[in-house]
């Protein structure tokens, strides 16, 4: 399905706008699946869930997404952007609605367990519609030398609608109730169509466009379904957001649980790890642009991830059951989940343009469809493993897996032949200038 309105012609200036809505939708629908667990602390008190409960339900949106993400993804690449984007996010605001109505605990009454788990999982699957789309939009309607920046500025819509959600959602959930915080989440999904109705069209057929189909039959002749090298990058993105999606599901619970910290310093340590990631998105889009080191940019980050986490499970081992003892010991906690949340979160952009760099433009919905349902199975997964983690050998060990995911998934991004092959183009770069 083509827009009626790919044939008019845009100013070079609109593909900053179709950005834009990209940048909405993905902040919107964020702000549901990354603050939601921000509120993880107020949604045990709620709705009286006990640790592996609350961590079931927490999963099930992403298990919703990872579900939903390949189908999206292959109707982006048929019907295009601008369809997918208006049916995923009206939708996703109906549900939202509907749970505000159903699922929203009060003083005088308490939802089934069931309606919250259902709702949360039905958000999952119809927001899931929201990354596939706009990623190809930016595909479409950047070049080559661009799309590193746009791509980055799109993910950091992720860690921005994170911290909006660990800014807000708390503090709504608190003194107004959830039933006030699912419709909040309805409305910024509602107003994030508008702008898509408004901005995201089909790119006019340009030589830009050209190239970009040129680009895509040359990258995947035979479609991300069936290429060992794309499945290798959507397994390494997958895996290597487990250590992110523990911080992001767990770590208030942490902060709260073993830090003894309040909710004030909870809530600021949430910020500034989506705040960061969002800052070292667009920082390392721009420079890997640059330089055409994607590779190398992915091994520094996962390399660090494996050291920082490390790190955190021995601090929580020698803290033992004295966090609560030391101020000093209390700030160390912070800053080193903080560190280790912001250097988690700082590579999407650049390994999702690898990923649709290599699959082609022409096929970018299919492949990060791909990508996100391998994310979000592991959205499912973290928070439904950390609660038996910590049955079996306490904080110590969800860091240290953590830190053994980080490890697994710097093989998959960057195998050694991949390295080999950047070191011998940048020696016959420096060679021939």
């Amino acid at each position: 399905m083509t827009d009626s309105t790919s044939s008019l012609s845009y100013s070079p200036r609109h593909r900053w706008k179709v950005l834009a809505a990209g940048v909405a939708a993905n902040a919107a629908f964020s702000v549901a699946f990354s603050g939601i667990p921000m509120t993880a602390v107020l949604m045990r008190t709620g709705y009286q869930l006990d640790n592996a409960t609350l961590g079931l339900v927490l999963g099930l949106m992403g298990l919703g997404i990872a579900v939903s993400e390949l189908p999206w993804g292959l109707l982006t690449d048929r019907w295009g952007d601008r369809p997918v984007l208006l049916t995923g996010l009206g939708s996703t605001a109906i549900a939202l609605v509907a749970m505000a109505l159903w699922a929203a605990p009060s003083a005088q009454h308490l939802p089934d367990l069931g309606w919250l788990g259902a709702g949360l999982l039905l958000v999952g699957l119809l927001g899931g519609s929201v990354n596939g789309a706009s990623g190809r939009a930016v595909m479409t309607w950047f070049d080559a030398g661009e799309r590193g920046l746009a791509m980055s500025i799109r993910q950091t819509a992720v860690p921005l609608g994170g911290g909006i959600g660990a800014l807000v959602l708390p503090f709504v959930a608190l003194h107004f109730g959830f039933a006030a915080l699912y419709g909040l989440l309805a409305l910024l999904c509602a107003l994030s169509a508008a702008m898509s109705w408004a901005w995201v069209h089909e790119p006019p057929v340009a030589p830009c466009a050209r190239a970009n189909v040129a680009e895509s039959a040359i990258a995947s002749q035979s479609g991300p379904l069936r290429d060992a090298r794309v499945w290798r990058i959507v397994l390494g993105i997958g895996i290597l957001c487990a250590p992110q999606f523990a911080v992001l599901s767990f770590g208030t619970v942490f902060l709260h649980d073993f830090g003894h910290a309040g909710l004030a310093t909870i809530t600021a340590t949430m910020v500034f790890v989506q705040v960061g990631a969002m800052v070292m998105r667009v920082w390392s889009g721009r420079w890997t642009d640059r330089r055409r080191n994607r590779p190398a940019y992915l091994r520094a980050c996962s390399a660090l991830s494996v050291l920082l986490f490390a790190g955190l499970a021995v601090l929580v081992m020698a803290a033992g059951t004295h966090a609560a003892d030391s101020a000093a010991l209390r700030m160390a906690l912070v800053a080193l989940l903080a560190a280790s949340g912001v250097c988690v979160s700082a590579w999407h952009g650049v390994a999702y343009t690898e990923l649709a760099t290599l699959a082609g433009a022409a096929r970018a919905g299919t492949a990060l469809g791909m990508a996100n349902t391998s994310v979000f199975l592991v959205c499912f997964l973290t928070p439904f493993s950390i609660p038996h983690l910590l049955a079996l050998q306490g904080w110590p060990l969800v860091w240290l897996a953590a830190s053994a995911c980080a490890l697994v998934a710097m093989l998959l991004l960057v195998p050694r032949s991949a390295a080999a092959d950047q070191k011998l183009a940048k020696t016959a770069l420096s060679r021939s200038t």
